[in-house]
């Protein structure tokens, strides 16, 4: 295990340093399989993916608990969706401690909380930008039957519209730095899938303009 220093030694070489990428959509969008689908190109670009449903089902299965829509939302699964998220928050600010490219994966229902998040960050001199990954709302009922962890076309419905309503926000707020990738049936989804993750490889690559950021690099050198 690295100790702080080596750590922040990390960090500071870090090909995508300062850097993070916000990661919206609603459910039966695929969020997880375009990840899944381009782990490898993110972790060599650098980039932590933050996530805390992995958190959440892995503690899900070890308390023997079936990832079905009432169980979910009972107070136990609540119970332990909140830790969680506090699991995560903390390997989150390990993260940016070092400050190491990072993905935050989230649904964009809460547009507050992203434009929370993504204010904090910038403070702390990072550069950001959203990867929006879009479906039809026919689309995203139909695959959220076929998940494991089914939320329901009503739930999945509302969420869906409460995504939607956010992208024009999300569009302003990140400006030349959103990219969307249209997962719908029908939609040439790789051929979307690769233009935007070659747009943000060359956007990881290229060092942080922030004088925040530089100041830190240069401190962190000297050491």
């Amino acid at each position: 295990m690295l100790s702080f220093s080596e750590f922040l030694h990390e960090g500071v070489n870090d090909p995508a340093i300062f850097k993070a990428v916000f990661l919206a959509g609603g459910p039966g969008s695929g969020k997880s399989f375009t990840v899944g689908r381009n782990g490898a190109a993110l972790s060599a670009l650098g980039f932590r993916v933050v996530n805390s449903d992995t958190a959440f089902e892995n503690a899900m299965k070890k308390a023997g608990l079936e990832m079905d829509a009432d169980t979910i939302f009972s107070a136990q699964g609540q119970n332990i969706r909140a830790g969680a998220k506090e699991l995560t928050d903390k390997q989150k600010e390990l993260y940016l401690e070092g400050r190491l490219g990072l993905v935050i994966d989230g649904t964009g229902r809460d547009a507050a909380k992203i434009f929370k998040q993504k204010k904090q960050m910038e403070q702390l001199g990072y550069e950001t930008a959203m990867v929006f990954v879009n479906t039809d709302l026919e689309t995203a009922i139909k695959r959220d039957k076929e998940r494991p962890r089914s939320l329901g076309s009503a739930e999945v419905t509302t969420m869906w519209k409460s995504v939607q309503k956010n992208i024009g926000k999300f569009q302003s707020s990140f400006g030349q730095n959103f990219f969307v990738v249209d997962n719908s049936e029908g939609s040439d989804f790789q051929s979307d899938t690769l233009r935007v993750f070659k747009q943000i490889g060359k956007w990881s690559r290229k060092p942080p303009t922030n004088r925040l950021a530089q100041s830190w690099i240069k401190q962190q050198r000297s050491k």
